[in-house]
């Protein structure tokens, strides 16, 4: 199935055809619940049609905007291509990439419209993610009246950052928190983490970051570790931990926390959900959400 799709009337069939071969996309014909159908798998949908229409049946599906796909409607006479939905997320992308065709994209969000990339749209040019989403809401504001700062950082390294800083890292699906014991050696951690990716079916590659509390700052072998799987390590704070919901029981009530592993992935997760809850290698435990 093709990430890109053409939704229009059978009467306008012959110009949303015209439309997929430029994008190299689907067409659909319009029906009551179409738009509900190609939501969950399509990545862009172009609408060739009403604006109202889109906005009353699409309205009941929006979930996220980071999750949400790209929706961009095209205007009857092929004259315009307006982002009506995920605009930072690939919609004025494509609006753009409708211009090979005459057509005029309508840019409507702040950044854009100024003549300024956003965090994502930075993010989508450098292949890379951003891991604090609420962040972006403050940078993205802050550019619009300044240029801001971009700070390259090789690891290994200790980032520490406030909730106006956008990280961006490499692309990746899926979160690994790790618990570990004090003074882990940094093979027992590769072992236990591959071990536990393998048993799900996970290439390292799909990685999105690995995160641990702030308690573990000092344990070397746990840093080190993440070097060799060339990660992302990120160091959670008590109360990002301590937010989340849904968790096994864990001793690090001990230590004034909820638990470790499973706190840990589920924060820096896309979606929020477990893949793996906690388990136990050794000295290491381990726990994989997306």
């Amino acid at each position: 199935m093709n990430d890109t799709v053409v939704i229009t009337f059978p009467y306008s069939r012959g110009e949303a055809e015209r439309i997929a071969a430029f994008l190299g996309a689907d067409v659909a014909e319009y029906t009551r619940d179409i738009f509900a159908t190609v939501f969950p798998g399509r990545k862009r949908i172009v609408a060739l049609m009403s604006m109202g229409i889109v906005v009353r049946k699409i309205a009941p599906l929006l979930e996220d905007k980071w999750t949400d796909p790209a929706v961009v409607v095209v205007s009857p006479d092929l004259r315009y291509a307006v982002p009506l939905l995920g605009g930072h997320h690939g919609a004025n992308e494509l609006a753009k990439e409708l211009a090979g065709l005459g057509m005029q994209p309508v840019i409507t969000t702040a950044t854009e419209s100024r003549g300024r990339d956003s965090v994502e749209t930075l993010a989508e040019r450098t292949g890379t993610e951003v891991l604090n989403r609420d962040s972006t809401r403050q940078v993205n504001a802050a550019l619009l009246n300044a240029d801001v700062p971009v700070h390259a950082v090789q690891g290994p390294a200790i980032v520490l950052a406030g909730p106006d800083v956008s990280i961006l890292v490499k692309k990746g699906e899926y979160t690994v928190g790790i618990g570990c014991r004090k003074g882990v050696r940094s093979g027992d951690v590769v072992d236990a983490v591959r071990v536990a990716l393998a048993e799900n079916g996970i290439p390292e590659t799909d990685v999105l970051v690995y995160a641990t509390t702030t308690k573990k700052l000092g344990e070397t072998g746990l840093v080190e570790a993440v070097g060799v799987l060339s990660g992302n390590l990120i160091f959670l704070d008590d109360k990002t931990i301590n937010a989340q919901t849904g968790l096994s029981p864990s001793r690090a009530s001990r230590i004034g926390l909820l638990g470790v592993a499973e706190p840990c992935a589920l924060a820096t997760a896309k979606r929020k959900e477990l893949v793996m809850g906690k388990k136990v290698y050794g000295s290491v435990t381990v726990a994989i959400a997306h």
